[in-house]
């Protein structure tokens, strides 16, 4: 029962979260995301604090520093209450809550018939984002690691498939599985700020040596598809905004290894844009760079 606390959790939170109106239940959500942050999880607190202190620089202050962590907390909260509700949203809902800018960039690529590659950092809420780009009409996929215990996975599989999102686990066949999605003009969405396999590209990230996953770049040049960055972030009283970055450019230029460096770094710099926008609804919480660790 123990190691199946978490699945209870989510499920209980999901069930408590359809029920209490949004107007008393989103501002109890983030403040309890907060409170559990800020008195219990001591490593994710400190975690946060580095990452903030990267994006804005050592000259944050202390009273900033407490805010910003305690905004990322709040952010966090939000997250999770508006994944809990979003099952059911009606496409005129997603749409009237939903801002896009430069959805060109999407819609050229899927025109061309290629499928395309939505990279994405772990800002904003990005189930939001796949939840209003599947309302449009649009096959999206999405890789995701697998969690314990699996029910927890499971219902997270489910949720997300409520949206209109196929889940693609992480495994050592996701990268075919990624293939034939794009091979059917799909939208592969990946989320790709954090190395989890610990065999990624090496790269320059706020400025200090690191890892990200080279899967994105070796996807979008084995297959032609466009890799497309893509940042979302919270707007007041429940709206998003998503802001889609040009193509990052992927022609080949060198040998595959040079190429998966090359344009795997040019995908961190855009992420550094995008995160810099707005670094307390950055939701990364685990050490990722090997400084951290």
């Amino acid at each position: 029962m123990a190691g199946r606390s978490p699945y209870y959790a989510y499920r209980a939170g999901a069930e408590v979260a359809r029920l209490i109106p949004e107007r008393v239940g989103a501002p109890v959500a983030r403040g309890l995301a907060q409170v559990v942050g800020l008195g219990f999880m001591g490593k994710r607190v400190r975690q946060v604090e580095r990452n903030l202190e990267r994006v804005r620089g050592p000259s944050l202050s202390s009273s900033e520093r407490t805010r910003s962590v305690a905004g990322t907390f709040d952010s966090y909260g939000r997250y999770f209450y508006e994944l809990f509700r979003l099952p059911g949203a009606s496409v005129e809902w997603l749409n009237s809550h939903t801002e896009t800018v430069d959805y060109h960039h999407i819609s050229t690529a899927l025109d061309e018939g290629k499928g395309v590659v939505l990279a994405l950092p772990h800002l904003g809420n990005w189930d939001f984002a796949g939840a209003w780009l599947a309302a449009q009409g649009v096959s999206v996929a999405v890789v995701a690691e697998p969690l314990e215990p699996p029910e927890l996975f499971d219902w997270f599989v489910r949720t997300r498939a409520e949206l209109g999102m196929r889940v693609i686990p992480l495994s050592s066949s996701a990268g075919a599985e990624v293939l034939r999605a794009l091979r059917d003009n799909d939208a592969v969405c990946l989320l790709c700020d954090r190395d989890l396999t610990g065999d990624g590209v090496e790269v320059d990230f706020f400025g200090e040596r690191t890892t990200m996953p080279g899967g994105p770049a070796l996807t979008a040049l084995r297959s032609g598809a466009p890799l497309i960055p893509v940042g979302c972030y919270f707007e007041p009283h429940g709206h998003q905004r998503l802001v889609i970055r040009p193509p990052v450019p992927t022609e080949r230029v060198g040998t595959i290894r040079e190429d998966v460096s090359r344009v795997t770094q040019a995908l961190a710099h855009v992420f550094e844009e995008l995160i810099r926008a707005e670094p307390e609804q950055w939701h990364l919480m685990q050490p990722n760079w090997p400084s951290d660790r």
